[in-house]
């Protein structure tokens, strides 16, 4: 009878902690979903509406004219041509470069890897400044041209450590045994390195493309006076700023009609959703990685 009990108590605390967890994971996902809905609400709101305020999850009177506002901008279809194209290509190299040379500070045989790693390491803590910089820039003939953006960042130190850290992780005896089997170190690399390290490269990945997609100072710094190698960030900068300007140039009798228009508010909102959701995109095919990896860390643990 007290065993029947016990079950019975066991089983009413399981349900419990079910109703707990449920209503727990429901106010989370509330709060972390409210402000993407009121910002998506605000960007698809008449600009006049959205004035008054009191917008939450639904916008009041529905209509698309914030995002016409931003597509009529004949340069902005050359922002993002240049932007995904920086995007795919930066990640892509970026992520070579630094698993290449996490792997060479991997092995233990390499025989200046305290040299380079401390080198690197002070990288991240000392930089020669925006002038320096800029005429480094300009003495590599990189300013006006499209590698301007590819180019100057694609080793990153603090990427090189974390994908070293989960290599030195990785049993040394199969890089041991490709070599014994005639591999040599790019084959080791390429075949034996890379599978085993898709969790880490999938969050550098992530890293880098949205390092890439939301990158505008480097556009402005070198390339803004070049309309074919402008970049999406950089046009939508540029609308938000005439935007509000426009705004606080127009006086009390054409104030209804500017807003009638468009205002500042919708705009940003509209703004902020076409910068997001490209990454959103991408983020579920990445996501099984992150998982992976997850439970590769609490294996070996």
């Amino acid at each position: 009878m007290a065993s029947s009990s016990k079950a019975f108590n066991d089983t009413r605390g399981d349900k419990i902690f079910n109703i707990c967890n449920i209503i727990l994971m429901s106010v989370i996902l509330i709060i972390t979903l409210y402000p993407f809905l009121n910002v998506l609400a605000i960007s698809l709101n008449d600009s006049t509406d959205t004035v008054r305020g009191g917008i939450y999850l639904w916008p009041r009177e529905f209509t698309w004219e914030n995002y016409k506002t931003i597509f009529n901008y004949s340069s902005l279809i050359t922002g993002f041509k240049i932007t995904i194209f920086r995007t795919v290509l930066g990640t892509l190299l970026g992520l070579i470069s630094a698993s290449m040379l996490a792997y060479t500070l991997s092995r233990p045989d390499f025989k200046s890897r305290k040299f380079v790693s401390t080198f690197l390491a002070l990288t991240m803590y000392f930089t020669g400044g925006l002038v320096p910089t800029y005429m480094l820039m300009r003495h590599m003939d990189l300013i006006g041209t499209f590698w301007i953006y590819i180019l100057p960042g694609i080793v990153s130190a603090y990427n090189v450590f974390i994908i070293r850290s989960f290599i030195d992780g990785l049993p040394y005896a199969l890089q041991e045994s490709a070599k014994l089997d005639g591999a040599n170190d790019f084959k080791i690399y390429y075949k034996v390195i890379l599978p085993l390290c898709k969790p880490v490269l999938a969050t550098i990945s992530l890293f880098l493309a949205v390092g890439q997609w939301n990158a505008w100072f480097d556009t402005y710094l070198y390339n803004g006076n070049k309309a074919h190698l402008t970049t999406l960030q950089y046009e939508l900068m540029k609308i938000l700023q005439s935007t509000n300007q426009g705004a606080r140039m127009v006086n009390a009798n054409d104030m209804a009609n500017q807003m009638a228009q468009v205002s500042p508010e919708s705009i940003k909102m509209a703004i902020t959703i076409v910068v997001t959701v490209p990454i959103l995109l991408v983020y579920p095919f990445l996501q099984r990685y992150f998982v992976d990896g997850m439970t590769l860390g609490a294996v070996k643990a």
